[in-house]
């Protein structure tokens, strides 16, 4: 049987990643996603198949790449799809329901209070099985089998470290700009540390940033964030569990809708998790201070070495 992981670039690619070897399946894998440096990286020879890059809620988008979903489906004889959204799941929907195999969607941990605008076409959509990383979730209409955070926990040794080296990172997204995080950190930081700004799409001229980048290839971000002693981030799942991977207790920011910055206000949800986790800070642009970069600098995260299963409905595992 071949099965194909679905996904959005970013945080999406980030969580199924890290949740395959958790399923323990059995079968030939293909991924499909959008290209970019993550994803050549993290799925660096793999079979691939990259796709257009579709806005968030982009529904012509996802209308078109459906066709191109159809002739995947047909000639890799596909028995299963499995996705963690966004958009791009709704792609396959069509042609993997008609002709009876198995849709499993796994909605974001970026989305602790309810369901996505995807994640609620798949509530209403019939043969779909959905999983959801937090408890609380309708248990009538969505099984919950564990978070791709579970993968962590709080360390016991702190290290109180000065600050020479800090990555400030608004993640990958070409959509939306975070100006007022660059504004805040800016204005906090020592003048001696060393800081890999990426900035993405966000408008930073005129607050004084030393070589700004709108993007940082995957490897050097990864390196710069494993040398650094203080991660402060956008509240995106992906930078999140890149900050994690390296043992880090990040700063997490949330974008918030009101100013522009996000489609809504998701971002609260995942950093407000892992807050309560003790696995990183969760600040408003507002509430960061001087205190919270010593606090987080101060603290450090545990990979876990064999994190639970993630079992899926009806598939056998090795």
């Amino acid at each position: 049987m071949t099965t194909v992981l679905v996904c959005s670039g970013g945080g999406h690619l980030k969580q199924l990643s890290r949740l395959v070897p958790r399923m323990g399946l059995d079968d030939d894998l293909v991924w499909v996603t959008f290209e970019t440096g993550l994803s050549q990286s993290l799925l660096a020879g793999q079979d691939v198949v990259f796709v257009d890059y579709t806005r968030p809620r982009d529904y012509a988008g996802v209308a078109k790449l459906s066709v191109k979903a159809e002739q995947l489906v047909r000639q890799r004889h596909v028995g299963r799809v499995i996705s963690t959204g966004a958009n791009l799941a709704l792609s396959f929907l069509p042609s993997v329901l008609l002709r009876g195999r198995e849709f499993h969607y796994i909605e974001s941990a970026a989305r602790a209070d309810g369901p996505s605008a995807t994640g609620k076409v798949m509530m209403r959509t019939p043969r779909v099985h959905r999983y959801a990383q937090y408890p609380w979730f309708d248990s009538r209409k969505w099984s919950h089998v564990g978070s791709v955070f579970d993968g962590f926990v709080p360390s016991d040794v702190g290290v109180a470290r000065p600050l020479r080296r800090v990555v400030v990172t608004a993640g990958t997204t070409d959509s939306y700009g975070f100006r007022r995080l660059f504004e805040r950190t800016a204005s906090l930081l020592p003048a001696s540390a060393e800081v890999l700004w990426q900035v993405g799409s966000s408008d930073v001229s005129g607050l004084g940033l030393r070589d700004p980048r709108a993007t940082v290839p995957t490897e050097e971000l990864a390196q710069a964030i494993a040398e650094a002693d203080l991660v402060i981030t956008h509240a995106g799942a992906g930078s999140a569990l890149t900050a994690l991977e390296a043992g880090h207790f990040p700063i997490m920011v949330p974008r918030e809708a009101s100013h522009g910055e996000h489609v809504d206000d998701h971002q609260q949800q995942v950093a407000r998790e892992l807050h309560k986790r003790g696995l990183a800070l969760h600040v408003s642009v507002e509430t960061l201070d001087a205190d919270a970069l010593l606090d987080a600098a101060g603290r450090r995260v545990e990979v876990v070495s064999n994190p639970p299963a993630f079992p899926l409905k009806g598939v056998r595992t090795q």
